[in-house]
C-alpha cells in the first residue's frame, strides 16, 4: 500500500490535496491543473481514508431515519384500496425494499472502495461528460421531492403552531410562512455539510423508532384492537387476478428508492468498510419500511373505530389528539422525519455535482 504523498508547503496534507495529487500523477497533469478543472471540485473528489468514518449503526440510522415519513407511512394504502389484504400489502412492501436493495448495494461497493460520489462513478459508464446527464435528471427528481417534503414539513410546523395557537389558522399567510420556516430548516442543515447530517440521523433513528411504537399502542388502546381493516379479506379471488396488481405495486415499491439506489455511493463514500455500509443498509431498510408502513394500516385501521372514517394522513390523525402537548410532540417527531429524508435523499446527491 504506497503512503500518502508529502505536502511540499509543510503541514498536514488534506484529503483534496491528496486526491488532486493522485489524480495528476495518472493523467500526467499538474495539481494545479487538475484542481482548477470543471471536472474537479472538493465535493467531487475521493474522500480521504481518514475521514470515512461511518459505522454500521450510522447506514442503519440513516436509513431508519430517511424510511419514517409521510410517504412510507401511506405506502399500503393503495395496495388496500386496490384489494389486497394486509399481510399481502406488507409482504409486497418488504419484497419490494428487498429487491431494490440488491442494486444499492452493488453501486454502494465503489463508494465505499474508491471514495467517490455518484457523478463520478457514473463517468464510468456514461463518460467524463455524459456522466452530467444522469446526474442532471437524478437533480431534477429530487427537486420535485424536495419541494413535496417541504410542504409536508410546512403542514407540520403549521398544525404545531395551531395546537398551541389556535387564533393562528385564521391567519391568511399561515401556509407559505411555514412552508418558507421549513425550507429555512433545511437550509440550515445543509450549508452545515454531511456532518451535521450525519448527526441528525443518528438523534433521530431511536427517537423516530419510539414514536412510531407510541402511535401504534395509543390506537391500539383506542381502537380495542387495531379494527376492520386488519380483519378484512383480499378482494382478488384468484392468483391471476392478484398477480395482475401485485406486479404494479411492487414495481411502485421498488421505484420508491430507485433514485437513492443510484446515488448510493454519495453515503457509502464515507464508510469505514464494506461490511460497516452493507449490514447497516441490509437492517435499516427493509425492516423500517415494512414495520412502518405497517404502523400507516393498523392506525389508519384504528381511526375508523375512533373517528368513524379511515383517515390515511398522519398530520390529520395527529392534529386530532386533543391534548395539545402530544399534538406539539407528535409533530416535532413528523418535522425532524421530514427533514431527514428531504436532506439526505434530495439535496446531497444534487449538490455533489
Amino acid at each position: 500500500m504506497t503512503s500518502a504523498p508529502d505536502n511540499p508547503e509543510g503541514g498536514p496534507i488534506t484529503g483534496a490535496q491528496t486526491a488532486s495529487q493522485g489524480l495528476s500523477q495518472g493523467s500526467g497533469l499538474s495539481p494545479e491543473t487538475v484542481q482548477g478543472s470543471f471536472l474537479y471540485n472538493e465535493d467531487l473528489a475521493p474522500v480521504a481514508s481518514e475521514r470515512r468514518s461511518w459505522s454500521t449503526y450510522n447506514y442503519a440510522a440513516l436509513w431508519i431515519a430517511m424510511s419514517v415519513n409521510i410517504p412510507t407511512y401511506m405506502l399500503a394504502s393503495g395496495m388496500i384500496a386496490g384489494g389486497m389484504n394486509w399481510k399481502q400489502a406488507i409482504f409486497t412492501v418488504f419484497l419490494g425494499n428487498v429487491l431494490v436493495l440488491i442494486p444499492m448495494l452493488l453501486n454502494a461497493h465503489a463508494g465505499a472502495r474508491y471514495g467517490i460520489p455518484f457523478p463520478v462513478f457514473a463517468r464510468a459508464s456514461f463518460g467524463v461528460l455524459g456522466a452530467n446527464v444522469p446526474a442532471i435528471l437524478r437533480a431534477l427528481v429530487a427537486c420535485g421531492w424536495f419541494g413535496i417534503q417541504t410542504w409536508i414539513g410546512g403542514e407540520a410546523i403549521n398544525a404545531m403552531i395551531t395546537a398551541l395557537v389556535p387564533a393562528w389558522k385564521t391567519f391568511s399567510l399561515a401556509v407559505p410562512v411555514c412552508f418558507a420556516f421549513f425550507w429555512l430548516l433545511n437550509v440550515l442543515v445543509i450549508v452545515r455539510g454531511i456532518k451535521t447530517i450525519r448527526f441528525l440521523q443518528g438523534i433521530s433513528a431511536p427517537f423516530l423508532l419510539l414514536i412510531g411504537l407510541a402511535l401504534l399502542l395509543w390506537a391500539r388502546g383506542k381502537a380495542g384492537g387495531f379494527g376492520p381493516m386488519l380483519a378484512t379479506p383480499s378482494k382478488f379471488r384468484t392468483f391471476g387476478e392478484f398477480f395482475r396488481f401485485f406486479i404494479p405495486s411492487l414495481t411502485g415499491v421498488v421505484g420508491f428508492w430507485a433514485t437513492v439506489a443510484l446515488n448510493i455511493p454519495d453515503f457509502t463514500r464515507y464508510a469505514r468498510s464494506q461490511r460497516a455500509q452493507m449490514l447497516g443498509q441490509a437492517l435499516g431498510l427493509p425492516t423500517t419500511m415494512t414495520f412502518y408502513s405497517f404502523i400507516g394500516i393498523a392506525v389508519t385501521s384504528a381511526t375508523i373505530v375512533v373517528f368513524g372514517e379511515a383517515i390515511w394522513d398522519p398530520v390529520a390523525v395527529l392534529s386530532r389528539l386533543g391534548n395539545p402537548l402530544a399534538v406539539v410532540v407528535a409533530m416535532i417527531a413528523l418535522l425532524m422525519a421530514t427533514l431527514n429524508v428531504n436532506v439526505a435523499a434530495n439535496v446531497v446527491s444534487p449538490a455533489n455535482d
